[in-house]
């Protein structure tokens, strides 16, 4: 008998329901994929369109800033003192190379690359990004440049960049006036960016570092402007979409009387000092000397660490401004302005006359305080005090007058205070008092402190600049300028002066205790270093002691180390009439000041008023 079948029995209505939620799941799943991908088309081609086509424009458009040419500086007369020329520099990227050591190797058997620049490359390579370029050779003669061409495809990643290089005609000669342009450093970023002019700076590398380069860097560097280019997807430029032109830095006219300004430094002939000379009608600077001074040329690529090292460790201090840094003691150049406060305050009038045995002595202390002429001056009055610079005569007057006065009255003269001339490397020298005494040494003041003030010596220092600037008021009877070094600027529409900074006068109880000074000062010349001089003028020697001498010893020059002789200095000014030039001549160490500074004041002077036609020479 056989076994029975077994009958499957299918609920229909089961199944077709199963399948039609089946269906609809996967038709919701297709319309659900859909719809997310309809989404996502809409987004890319809708919502993101202008971010997408920004970015594709990226890719295929490249764009260069083109950094501004520097505007040029020149002198009072027009002549040029700072340019522009073409330079090339061999640049590499180290992302780009695959072996450094070896590259520069090779780079070194066809171009001249010294062991210093290869140090140098080393050292900035350690905190430079990789992805951008780094200067190998600064300076490539054409003939390098046509070389590395040739062999160019043996080195990826390294190339030669052309560019406009600051170059400065007149070398040392007015280094501590215009300063230098230098590479722009991590410092110089961080300052930029917090000021916001970041910006302006794309594609420049270079920047003011000192003295007037720096100062009107805002003026001098102008705005820079880009170039579109449509590359292929190697890089290639296929074309130049648009141009924006930078702004070229504004062209400036500094105060400087460029033949002047030689003159000083062929009179300083690399010793230690300085000459300043201003136009007291204005107060721009004509000559602003500082020696020993320092190529900047050196310093606008990059001055290896051997040439630095020797600068910053020469003992002479080329690198220093001593005009507007050096910090001198005046000695007897502040006498005529000491005389000057007596008669405003009644201590002395034109007649009074004091006995000078040559020494001073304060009532009831034995101590003695020298005359420079041991034997005296005998009888003087405030004429010869000036003319003899008889410092018995001051010391009393000194005595009488007191510190206050002394200090409130320098003060006037811009004295202890910065001259805020246009260069920021600047001291402020030192008019002592009571309580600049008590803030530096915690110690009171001593009536001896007053004495030695009373001939320009003690804690008093001042600048060169400072100096011309005080005895520029002397000259002026009272009238007051800032000094300056700016004179004029280019703009758009033409050459803007500068305007004149007058600050108030130094007004006087009597205004004729001007003339008294200024006659006493004018016999001085005439009795000297003037006596046959084509001109009138007017001035006051300094001898300014570099260390004190024991009560009963005597100064030796002969015997006593070079670096501890007495400085030199002498203020003049000419025409006596009509003043046009007032100097400030500092010689650290010559002895002197009547032997050693004069001369050097005369020849200026000469230079000056009896103006020749050479023309000046390039360096």
């Amino acid at each position: 008998m056989s076994p029975r079948k077994r009958i499957t029995m299918h609920d229909h209505a089961a199944e077709a329901s199963l399948f039609k939620r089946r269906a609809l799941f996967t038709f919701v799943c297709v319309i659900l994929m859909v719809s997310i991908l309809l989404g996502n088309l809409y987004h890319l081609q809708v919502t993101s369109f202008n971010d997408y086509t920004t970015r594709s424009d990226d890719n295929r458009i490249r764009v260069l800033p083109l950094p501004p040419s520097r505007g040029l500086i020149y002198d009072r007369h027009g002549v040029l003192l700072a340019e522009n020329q073409p330079f090339y520099s061999l640049e590499l990227v180290p992302e780009s190379v695959k072996d450094i050591p070896g590259t520069i190797d090779g780079l070194a058997a066809i171009i001249d690359i010294s062991e210093d620049e290869k140090e140098d490359f080393t050292k900035s390579l350690k905190h430079h990004r990789r992805f951008k370029p780094l200067t190998l050779k600064a300076r490539l003669t054409e003939e390098e440049v046509a070389i590395f061409s040739v062999n160019q495809h043996k080195f990826p990643g390294v190339e030669v960049e052309a560019g406009l290089k600051r170059y400065y005609p007149y070398g040392s000669t007015l280094t501590h006036a215009l300063g230098y342009v230098g590479r722009i450093n991590s410092r110089d970023r961080e300052s930029l960016e917090r000021s916001g002019d970041w910006s302006d700076y794309a594609g420049t590398k270079f920047i003011g570092k000192q003295g007037i380069e720096k100062f009107y860097e805002p003026v001098l560097h102008g705005k820079p402007g880009h170039l579109e280019e449509e590359v292929n997807n190697r890089g290639r430029t296929i074309r130049t979409l648009k141009v924006s032109e930078p702004e070229p830095g504004q062209d400036i006219y500094l105060t400087i009387d460029l033949k002047l300004q030689q003159k000083a430094q062929e009179l300083l002939d690399g010793r230690r000092g300085s000459i300043v000379a201003i136009d007291p009608r204005d107060g721009g600077i004509l000559a602003l000397a500082s020696s020993p001074s320092y190529d900047p040329n050196q310093f606008v690529h990059g001055i290896s660490a051997k040439a630095y090292s020797a600068l910053l460790n020469n003992r002479s201090r080329p690198l220093i401004n001593r005009a507007t840094q050096g910090q001198y003691a005046p000695a007897s150049t502040v006498k005529p302005i000491m005389a000057l406060l007596g008669l405003e305050e009644g201590t002395v009038t034109e007649k009074t006359r004091i006995w000078d045995p040559g020494f001073w002595q304060i009532p009831g202390v034995d101590h003695k305080y020298r005359d420079w002429k041991r034997w005296g001056h005998g009888w003087v009055d405030v004429y010869h005090s000036i003319i003899d610079s008889c410092d018995t005569y001051f010391y009393d007057m000194a005595y009488k007058l007191g510190i206050n006065k002394i200090s409130e009255f320098m003060t006037q003269f811009g004295f202890g205070q910065p001259t805020n001339v246009d260069i920021y490397e600047e001291a402020s020298g030192i008019m002592p008092s009571r309580d600049w005494k008590r803030a530096r040494y915690n110690q009171p003041w001593w009536i001896g402190d007053t004495i030695s003030v009373g001939i320009g010596q003690g804690y008093w220092t001042t600048t060169p600049l400072q100096l011309a600037a005080a005895t520029a008021i002397v000259a002026n009877k009272g009238r007051r300028f800032s000094p300056h070094l700016m004179k004029a600027v280019t703009q758009n529409d033409g050459t803007l002066k500068t305007p004149v900074d007058e600050m108030p006068p130094v007004v006087l109880k009597d205004p004729r205790n001007w003339d008294i000074i200024n006659d006493a000062m004018q016999q001085t010349a005439h009795k000297s270093r003037f006596t046959d001089a084509k001109y009138t003028a007017a001035m006051k020697t300094g001898t300014a002691q570099v260390f004190s001498v024991a009560q009963d010893a005597k100064y030796d020059a002969e015997n006593i180390d070079e670096r501890l002789k007495d400085n030199a200095l002498i203020v003049a000014y000419a025409p006596y009439e009509t003043p046009r030039i007032v100097l400030a001549v500092v010689l650290e160490n010559a002895g002197w000041g009547g032997a050693n500074a004069g001369p050097v004041a005369r020849a200026m002077l000469d230079e000056y008023i009896l103006r020749d036609t050479k023309e000046p020479t390039k360096e």
